[in-house]
C-alpha cells in the first residue's frame, strides 16, 4: 500500500522542479547514472516491456557528436551539460518477453505486428523517459527533456549496428543553475482539460 509523500517530497518532483537550460560544474558520475537507472526501472510498462534503452553521455566527444546533431539552442546545452541521455525505444522489445513477462509464454507473439509493435515501444519508452525525468528529479539532478534534434542522424550515429534502436528524446542531466530556467509557464486547471464521467 502506498504511502503519500510529503510537501517537500511533491515539490522535488513536480511542483517546484523545473527543465533546466544549465547547469552548475558538479560532475554526473556512472554511480549517479546507476542510481538513477535503479529508480526508473521500477515504473511500470505494458507487459513490462522495459522498451527503453538509454544511452548516457559523459565523455565530452560523445556529448559534442549528438550536440552536432542537435538543432536550435540545443547544441550548447548539451556540450555544456555533466551529462546527456539518449531515450531509444527498442523496436524488437518483444524478443526479450520471455523473462520479462513470464506470466504469458507466449507474449513474444503478442507483439508480431510491425506498427503494433512500435506503438508499444514508443509508448512505452515514453513512460520510461518520463520515469527518468522524476527519479533524476528524487535523487537530487535537474534535467532538460527535449526534441530538438535529428532523430535519423542520431539514430544513424549511435544505433548504426542496432537498426531496431530509434531515439526517441534526449534531456540533459546535472544539478541546474537557476538563472538558465524562464519564468514558470501556464498550467491549465482541472476543468478545462478533465471530465469526471
Amino acid at each position: 500500500m502506498g504511502r503519500p509523500l510529503d510537501d517537500a517530497g511533491l515539490d522535488t518532483i513536480f511542483r517546484t522542479a523545473r527543465s533546466y537550460n544549465g547547469y552548475d560544474d558538479t560532475p554526473v558520475t556512472e554511480a549517479d547514472i546507476r542510481r538513477i537507472y535503479d529508480l526508473l526501472k521500477m515504473g511500470p510498462t505494458s507487459a513490462n516491456q522495459q522498451s527503453a534503452r538509454f544511452v548516457w553521455l559523459l565523455s565530452q566527444e560523445s556529448k559534442d557528436k549528438l550536440a552536432a546533431l542537435a538543432t536550435a539552442t540545443n547544441p550548447d546545452k548539451i556540450r555544456k551539460a555533466p551529462a546527456t541521455v539518449i531515450v531509444a525505444m527498442d523496436l524488437d522489445f518483444n524478443e526479450q518477453l520471455p523473462w520479462l513477462f513470464p506470466h504469458a509464454p507466449d507474449a513474444k507473439n503478442w507483439f508480431a505486428d510491425d506498427a503494433m509493435r512500435h506503438a508499444n515501444a514508443f509508448r512505452n519508452s515514453s513512460l520510461q523517459g518520463a520515469y527518468f525525468l522524476i527519479a533524476a528529479r528524487a535523487l537530487g539532478f535537474d534535467t532538460g527533456p527535449m526534441s530538438g534534434f535529428d532523430n535519423a542522424k542520431v539514430d544513424a550515429a549511435f544505433f548504426s549496428d542496432q537498426p531496431n534502436l530509434k531515439s526517441n528524446f534526449i534531456a540533459t542531466l546535472g544539478h541546474g543553475d537557476p538563472s538558465t530556467i524562464f519564468g514558470r509557464l501556464p498550467r491549465p486547471e482541472f476543468d478545462q482539460f478533465n471530465r469526471v464521467v
